[in-house]
């Protein structure tokens, strides 16, 4: 059981209080005091409430459907926490937005998940936690230590409970097939890949085939973000023409809005398999959307890091559960 009394406090910005709530239980202990105040034109005050000197503190703050203010009060944060004299600052980032800026893949462009690490060291952050980034390599970008932790394990213990037969694993295109690879090594199933290019910055991509076969199975389409559904959908449409019989979908990440959540609702996707990184209360109530809660996982890495041990332990579909999460 973790307490005040052995140094560690969580805390938790705007975007991420229903999060830290779950963490905190799983911890035995309380969401640190703090407030944020966005002001009518648009800037962010921050301010801690409680005397953290010397104290071990987790910022648990993730950075998604709000990206720039989430980033910014994030920021703020630390900087609050650093004049505070805290005596080390853990930045909990569920979902790293900025992790899709992970290269210079065209002429005069930004490497924003690069300037992002800059920022957040600057600042004053000493550790950071996060799930599921978009590029592995983006641990690289920061001089100060990331504890990646990954999804896939709570995420196949649901798909395994529902006794799925005849699965085939299905990566959206050749970038997630590594990941996908993993998914079918632990769900005991083959793979499949999408032949899929996006053409523009947009949320709009185009698959126009599969590679392996899925003609009478199940399919898991797995993949680390949807904002849209778009590239799901569109998967699952070139799917049903291969033959395939019902169709899953299993991401770490969801944004998705509106018009994704009612995409979501005619297509041919049975349902889609989440986690709680980002608070999204519409997402959590459709009816084709199940989630699963990482925030038991956040808070035995929180623990184990506290308690200088390792987290290998943590990679093992053994020992990480699935807690279903609604917002009914």
């Amino acid at each position: 059981m973790v307490s005040e009394e052995i140094g560690i406090k969580i805390f938790a910005g705007s975007s991420s209080i229903n999060f830290a709530r779950k963490m905190c239980m799983h911890l035995g202990t309380e969401v640190g005091k703090s407030q944020t105040i966005t002001f009518s034109e648009g800037n962010t005050f921050v301010k801690i409430l409680e005397k953290v000197r010397d104290k071990d503190v987790y910022i648990v703050q993730t950075i998604g459907v709000k990206p720039n203010d989430d980033f910014m009060e994030l920021l703020f944060l630390i900087d609050a926490f650093k004049r505070a004299s805290a005596g080390s600052i853990t930045a909990i980032i569920p979902y790293f937005s900025y992790a899709k800026g992970d290269k210079k893949d065209e002429p005069r462009v930004s490497i924003r998940a690069r300037v992002c690490a800059d920022c957040l060291e600057i600042t004053g952050v000493d550790r950071i936690i996060t799930m599921d980034l978009h590029s592995p390599q983006i641990q690289g970008f920061f001089k100060k230590p990331v504890d990646h932790l990954y999804g896939m394990f709570p995420l196949c213990n649901y798909i395994k409970s529902k006794n799925i037969k005849n699965m085939v694993v299905v990566s959206p295109d050749a970038g997630f097939a590594k990941n996908a690879r993993s998914y079918a090594n632990l769900l005991k199933a083959p793979v499949a890949i999408g032949d899929k290019t996006r053409l523009f910055h947009d949320e709009n991509a185009e698959v126009f085939g599969i590679i392996g076969d899925v003609k009478g199975k199940n399919a898991i389409i797995v993949d680390d973000f949807t904002i849209s559904c778009g590239t799901l959908i569109e998967t699952a449409r070139v799917l049903k023409s291969h033959g395939a019989e019902k169709i899953y979908a299993c991401v770490s990440h969801a944004l998705l809005k509106d018009k994704g959540l009612i995409a979501l609702e005619k297509s041919p996707i049975e349902e889609i398999i989440i986690t709680d990184t980002v608070e999204n209360p519409k997402a959590f109530a459709h009816p084709k959307i199940k989630v699963v809660s990482v925030a038991g996982l956040f808070a035995d890495a929180v623990r184990i890091i506290h308690n200088k041990e390792s987290l290998s332990r943590l990679f093992d579909i053994k020992s990480t559960h699935f807690d279903k999460h609604s917002c009914d």
